[in-house]
């Protein structure tokens, strides 16, 4: 029997592809986003004493109200900016759901969504899948930076989404204040929704500031943010996050949540509710990571790969065209195979798969591992 696919240009993801080729090799694995050490004991224990406290059937349909409360009070705390527990904050599995079930929610078959490549990507399946038309704007190493008359050019009456992602993965660089007035401009006096994933929100250096749309008053009015608390809390496997946004927006978001989810796992709500009344849990995260990508660069800064630090996420790109001409994702099996390195080839994030040469490597390791890898890094 024959079904026409819905996605035929979609195969394996690369992180299930190098994460499997890591095993099969036994090579140490900085491709996939995920850490090699346990989250927090006292995260496990409130998460355990909820489920002993009875915490054991469902959530409510929008989270745990503590956890939403937790949330409002993070918003106000870091960015002044109100958001109303009951009304305009959802408790999803993870970012990925948040982001999928808002694309459902708004597209409509050839409806276009502009997405910034390199994409995260679940961005494109998920517009495609509703019959929307994705339009990319592809950024350049190194510096991934935006071209705004590019940006505009591209609008159009049929343009109904925008997917930004800031800290930006795979690259690792952030938006600026100037970016997202920019942003603002061109989406001012239209119907745009803007869907921001804000996932490393908590993981930038150098004393940069996050830039979140709900800084920007006419941003946030039509804006989604999704965010993780997997990569917040280092537990990427509980799949736990939530999404922002005004009123008018959520209520169409929950239509669909309610039927494709509900709710998510009751008892991790509740004790991440509990565990973010220190605030420190989410603050100190900057310069958690930022030691980690620190003592990665030094330990590779006489390596032939070049790089400009990572701004934010725990990802660092890393330049090989002073060591070979292969084709990125030739380049990164070879590693895993021959190195015992494995890393993410950027190329299958852009348009056309274009290769500029560059790997993305995750730093969310112990110390221990990001010796060892830099180790091998040096002989390549």
């Amino acid at each position: 029997m024959q079904h026409q696919s819905k996605l035929p240009n979609v195969g394996t993801t690369i992180f299930t592809v190098m994460s499997a080729l890591a095993k099969e090799h036994n090579a140490i694995n900085l491709s996939q986003g995920f850490p090699n050490y346990p989250s927090s004991q006292k995260l496990n224990d409130l998460v355990t004493k909820a489920m002993n406290n009875g915490y054991n059937q469902y959530a409510p349909m929008t989270g745990n109200l503590d956890l939403r409360l937790a949330i409002a009070h993070k918003y106000q705390l870091l960015y002044k900016s109100t958001y109303h527990p009951e009304k305009e904050i959802t408790v999803t599995a993870g970012a990925t759901q948040a982001i999928y079930t808002i694309i459902s929610a708004f597209i409509r078959p050839k409806d276009e969504v502009l997405i910034f490549k390199p994409a995260y990507d679940c961005y494109q399946p998920a517009v495609e899948i509703n019959g929307g038309q994705t339009i990319s704007i592809q950024l350049s190493a190194p510096n991934y930076k935006v071209n705004w008359e590019e940006v505009a050019s591209n609008i159009s009456g049929k343009t109904k989404m925008i997917i930004i992602n800031s800290p930006h993965n795979p690259s690792g660089t952030i938006w600026s204040k100037d970016d997202m007035l920019q942003l603002q401009k061109l989406t001012e006096n239209t119907n745009i929704i803007v869907l921001s994933d804000e996932v490393y929100e908590h993981i930038l250096f150098d004393d940069a500031q996050h830039q979140s749309v709900c800084l920007f008053h006419d941003l946030k009015q039509r804006s989604f943010i999704t965010a993780s608390f997997g990569k917040t809390f280092h537990n990427t496997g509980w799949k736990i996050g939530y999404c922002c946004a005004p009123e008018h927006l959520m209520a169409e978001f929950r239509k669909v949540h309610q039927f494709n989810v509900f709710s998510v796992h009751h008892p991790s709500q509740k004790g991440i509710a509990d565990y973010m009344q220190d605030a420190q849990t989410y603050l100190s995260l900057d310069t958690f990571f930022q030691r980690k990508r620190d003592l990665f660069l030094n330990l590779i800064s006489e390596s032939r790969f070049k790089f400009q630090p990572s701004e934010g996420t725990y990802f660092q790109v890393l330049d090989y065209s002073n060591i070979t001409a292969e084709r990125d994702i030739d380049f990164a099996k070879r590693l895993t195979k021959d190195f015992k390195i494995a890393a993410i080839p950027l190329s299958v994030f852009n348009e056309n798969s274009k290769d500029d040469k560059v790997l993305r490597f995750c730093f969310a390791k112990t110390d221990d591992t990001l010796v060892k890898a830099a180790e091998i890094i040096n002989t390549v």
